[in-house]
């Protein structure tokens, strides 16, 4: 844990958590194209922009899930989640549109006021 809080301790609270924000966001956006993806390849499978279409878009979904796991223990610090916060941000990354749950419900400063 000592790595993660070194590596972040660069950067105020504010900007992280607007990258958190814009990760929710572009992370489960790009779950709908991947959705959109996925019926395209089903409906075209030798189709050779189906191919691709479905290969970019699951990359970039793959690079916002990653970038939205990376950033949870950093955000746990900052909002102060206990760990069943913390295990619902984290099963949150696993479930359509989840991701922008958790950044209305659980990243919030005043939650539990």
């Amino acid at each position: 844990m000592n790595l993660i809080e070194k590596y972040y301790s660069k950067y105020p609270e504010e900007k992280l958590i607007k990258w958190f924000k814009q990760i929710c966001f572009l992370e489960a956006a790009s779950w709908l194209f991947l959705f959109t993806a996925m019926v395209w390849i089903r409906l075209e499978p030798e189709g050779l922009f189906a191919i691709i279409y479905i290969s970019t878009i699951g990359s970039i979904h793959g690079l916002f899930f990653t970038l939205y796991l990376i950033f949870l223990p950093a955000i746990r610090k900052i909002y102060d989640w206990d760990d069943e916060d913390s295990i619902f941000a984290l099963c949150g990354a696993f479930f359509p549109f989840a991701t922008i749950w958790v950044d209305k419900k659980l990243a919030r400063k005043n939650r539990n006021a």
